[in-house]
């Protein structure tokens, strides 16, 4: 239940959070959003910004930033159950390049039912807890989503 995305068809570029979500967005209206380590691209209005350490988005505010054309070059973005009791001192210091975020059923949040971390725009790496979203979002990108336990092996792993 743990993908990467490398190279694909389906989004035009890391990490388009509209088309990474695409299959799934239906399924995700409960939840509010955590975005934390944050490097972006926008040229519309958004509610993130660079003078913040980590946002907590509630759905409509999310629905902003899904919507935008928004690339996220780095960082990690979790959707958490509303009311969800947080450490922001623990949120507020992740960061997307922490050799665990590679690391599969590892969740940076322990809150989160779906992590993604935006790799340098180059890979997006999305973790599920819940098995039928996962399976709906490997149905949608099929052989673009990679396995992410095999992909560190064969990738990461190999070149230490």
């Amino acid at each position: 239940m743990n993908w990467i995305i490398k190279s694909t068809k389906k989004v035009k570029f890391h990490t388009n959070l509209q088309e990474v979500l695409k299959p799934i967005w239906n399924d995700l209206t409960g939840y509010d959003w955590i975005l934390t380590d944050l490097d972006y691209i926008s040229d519309q209005k958004i509610p993130i910004n660079f003078n913040h350490d980590y946002f907590i988005l509630n759905q409509e505010e999310f629905q902003l930033l899904y919507q935008s054309n928004a690339q996220i070059i780095w960082g990690i973005i979790s959707a958490i159950p509303r009311n969800a009791e947080l450490n922001i001192n623990l949120i507020s210091n992740l960061s997307a390049e922490d050799e665990r975020a590679w690391k599969s059923d590892h969740f940076m949040i322990t809150e989160s039912i779906i992590e993604i971390v935006a790799f340098d725009s180059g890979y997006t790496i999305i973790k599920f807890k819940n098995e039928k979203l996962s399976n709906t979002f490997r149905d949608y990108f099929q052989e673009e989503a990679l396995g992410l336990q095999e992909f560190t092996k064969k990738h990461i792993l190999n070149k230490r």
